[in-house]
């Protein structure tokens, strides 16, 4: 089937494509992972369940028939896969993959980022919600400061990927970081992204109550640097992006809350045992392992990603209330990845 045939019948663009390749983690966040409910006997997917790395390329391989360009490794923990450097190798030789980014934690990255620059790897997004010990210990439950993130991301500068740093703004949480947190990685020239607090997942115990919003960041934000606009790059990009005024340094607002951005959404996630989940927020995915191992060809798999995607109505951030927030049951994102 030709690659051009098979993209132009996709109604919506389906261009950004998220895989998680595991669903365990070695930290918690705002998101995921809470103590009370991922403690030391809670069931993680059994290996068989999980998708080979063999697997993964053929989805991406399938994926990018269908018009996907970016694909971002998440998990979970992605460098707590063993050999991750070896998939970000196989996804490179992929035809129409024009860019591959893996979300972390940063814990390990110090270790695996000259590996991943070398398999290919172009960017990583790195999750730090404080430079404050005290308060970063605090939300990671794993009495780790924030060094070992710092690090990490020196390294991966050093390796030669680029680098973006995701901050999740809670209030009365970390919201006392947002200037720290801005002054440190504009003297570093690193890309720091403000996250508002979501409710993905059932766990984190979300409310409209604890959301900082991109407006309230922002005004924090004027009153010590002078901020300018910047265009989007490509339609669909979530981040709302500023440059700091005579630099080439950026900060970047994601605003599913408060902005909602559902209607120009292009990305498809993929979690760890193979269900295709067209919003971050949704309650059930659709299984691709199961036609991956029965059928050795693309067709089943090509015909069932466009009917589902074709078929999205989802459109949750733009519905959202308390209560829908409160009743609607929503996959983790420790399982769906971000």
């Amino acid at each position: 089937m030709e690659m051009e045939g098979v993209r132009d019948k996709l109604r919506r663009p389906l261009q950004d494509l998220r895989i998680s390749v595991t669903d365990r983690c070695n930290f918690r966040c705002q998101y995921c992972m809470p103590a009370d409910i991922f403690g030391p006997d809670f069931a993680f997917l059994p290996k068989a369940e999980i998708l080979s790395f063999e697997e993964i390329e053929r989805l991406a391989i399938v994926f990018s028939k269908l018009g996907v360009r970016k694909l971002r490794i998440t998990g979970g923990e992605p460098l707590l896969r063993k050999h991750i450097a070896s998939l970000i190798s196989r996804l490179t030789k992929i035809e129409g993959i024009d860019d591959i980014g893996l979300t972390t934690n940063g814990v390990l990255l110090a270790k695996e980022a000259d590996n991943l620059k070398k398999a290919g790897l172009k960017r990583v997004n790195v999750s730090l919600d404080a430079l404050n010990d005290d308060i970063f210990k605090k939300i990671n439950g794993r009495g780790a400061g924030s060094k070992v993130v710092l690090n990490g991301i020196e390294a991966a500068i050093r390796a030669g990927l680029g680098v973006k740093v995701n901050m999740v703004v809670q209030k009365e949480v970390n919201e006392t970081e947002i200037i720290s947190m801005a002054e440190h990685f504009k003297n570093m020239g690193v890309t720091l992204r403000f996250i508002e607090f979501m409710d993905v997942g059932n766990t984190n115990g979300w409310n409209f109550q604890k959301v900082v919003t991109k407006k309230e960041i922002f005004d924090r934000l004027a009153g010590h640097f002078e901020l300018e606009p910047v265009d989007p790059d490509y339609f669909g990009e979530v981040a709302k992006r500023y440059r700091y005024k005579h630099s080439n340094t950026e900060v970047g607002f994601i605003t599913s809350v408060s902005e909602s951005f559902c209607s120009s959404c292009t990305r498809a996630r993929i979690s760890a045992d193979g269900k295709f989940y067209t919003c971050l927020f949704a309650s059930k995915g659709h299984d691709l392992r199961a036609i991956l191992r029965t059928h050795q060809d693309e067709a089943p798999l090509i015909d069932k990603i466009r009917s589902v995607w074709e078929g999205r109505t989802d459109r949750y951030s733009d519905e959202r209330t308390e209560e829908s927030a409160r009743l609607k049951s929503k996959i983790e994102m420790s399982y769906i990845g971000g």
